[in-house]
């Protein structure tokens, strides 16, 4: 069925719909899938395998070159239908996505031309750029060093996230003279080992945990200064986890909406014999969609600033607008969604929070992403921009100050 038929708000597009119509029965066997995965901890290889074979990965590239072309509003509002089936195959692919962002705005680049042709075909990227530990904010201790017809990377990353699933890795890095540089490597080269050690409350099927390089051979023509490369980067990888808070929040509508059509037991001081008949308990469970319902429209509006942005090259003040949207949308839509998780066993007994009734994945998915780019230093650059009319900062680091 279509968004409007769902009552989840208009499709952006005719052409959204046809494209999302391709697409809506292979969502359909994720979702029906995804609560035995993340009991069993078994990854979506098979899942992601699938949308690659699709072409799922190509849906920003130009048709000319095997996509399917969509603009930002059509390409975020399918993943949040696919976030709906299960939100860790959209995480895990969005350092993909965030690669085929960054060669669409380098297009006339010969080399962001190749990846673009070879995404069309079907492969699919990885990313490897946060370090821990006594990692700095000024530069990373990953390198690419060496003969420069024969440079090799050495390393070690964390939130490796899709790396498993990936055909080749963009990794961030220093060379020898200092500056932040990514090499694009293939993801089994010699060297190469990704480990599945994420231990986080929520997206555990994600394979965000470490990446390994220990003298992978780099091919000089992979290799790219990263300043100056997409300049709405920021609002762009915001937007992928706004568009998945987003489907986590209908995915939550949807389940507990279905759990309370087919209970049949109720408390004696409840105010029905079923609770499909409750109305507080259908209050709940109307106000637990009503928030997700909000989320879609908010991350759809940071997008279309996105695209303003994508449309008008070089416009600073464009730019700074998609990543004060996109902050102020961050900031909206983690409220609404943590809400919603919060409120849905409201409407349930106590059975609702065994591990196998699996309602409890959605506010833990929700809250790890959450807790991505903290959204109290949005709230202050929102206030900056809104008080004083302070441009938002560009790419941000993390790491120990010099």
């Amino acid at each position: 069925m279509t968004k409007p038929e769902l009552a989840w708000g208009p499709s952006p597009s005719a052409r959204f719909e046809a494209t999302a119509g391709q697409y809506r029965p292979l969502f359909d066997r994720i979702r029906e899938g995804a609560l035995a995965r993340e009991l069993d901890r078994r990854l979506p290889h098979e899942e992601i395998a699938e949308l690659k074979r699709a072409g799922f990965g190509a849906l920003r590239v130009p048709v000319e070159l095997g996509g399917a072309g969509l603009s930002l509003p059509e390409f975020f509002a399918l993943l949040i239908e696919l976030s709906e089936a299960d939100s860790n195959i959209t995480q895990s692919l969005r350092a993909h996505f965030g690669f085929v962002e960054d060669a669409l705005n380098n297009a006339r680049e010969e080399r962001s031309l190749r990846w673009l042709e070879r995404v069309g075909k079907g492969a699919l990227a990885g990313g490897a750029w946060s370090e821990t530990g006594e990692a700095k904010q000024s530069a990373f201790s990953t390198l690419v060093s060496g003969p420069a017809d024969a440079p090799k990377l050495k390393g070690r990353k964390f939130y490796a996230t899709g790396t498993l699933f990936a055909d080749f890795i963009s990794v961030a890095a220093t060379n020898e003279a200092g500056e932040g540089i990514a090499a694009v490597i293939p993801r089994h080269a010699a060297g190469v080992e990704i480990l599945d050690d994420w231990d986080g409350v929520g997206q555990a099927l994600t394979a965000s945990g470490t990446a390994i390089f220990n003298a992978v051979e780099v091919d000089p023509a992979e290799i790219y200064i990263t300043k100056d490369r997409l300049p709405w980067s920021p609002a762009f990888y915001q937007l992928v986890h706004l568009a998945t808070l987003a489907g986590i929040g209908r995915a939550l509508a949807g389940e507990l909406a279905a759990a309370v059509g087919k209970r049949d037991r109720t408390y004696s001081h409840a105010a029905a014999s079923r609770p499909a008949q409750d109305p507080q308990v259908l209050q709940v469970v109307g106000r637990v969609r009503s928030l997700a319902y909000a989320a879609g429209p908010v991350a759809l509006a940071a997008a279309a600033a996105l695209q303003r942005a994508a449309q008008t090259p070089g416009d600073a003040e464009a730019v700074a607008n998609s990543e004060i949207e996109a902050a102020q949308a961050q900031i909206v839509i983690i409220d609404l969604i943590l809400q919603a998780g919060a409120l849905a066993f409201d409407a349930l007994g106590a059975s609702a929070v065994r591990r196998s009734f699996g309602l409890d994945r959605h506010w833990r998915n929700a809250r790890t992403l959450a807790s991505h780019n903290p959204r109290i230093y949005k709230e202050r650059i929102v206030g900056d921009f809104a008080v004083n009319r302070a441009a938002p900062p560009p790419q941000w680091r993390i790491g120990k100050p010099e």
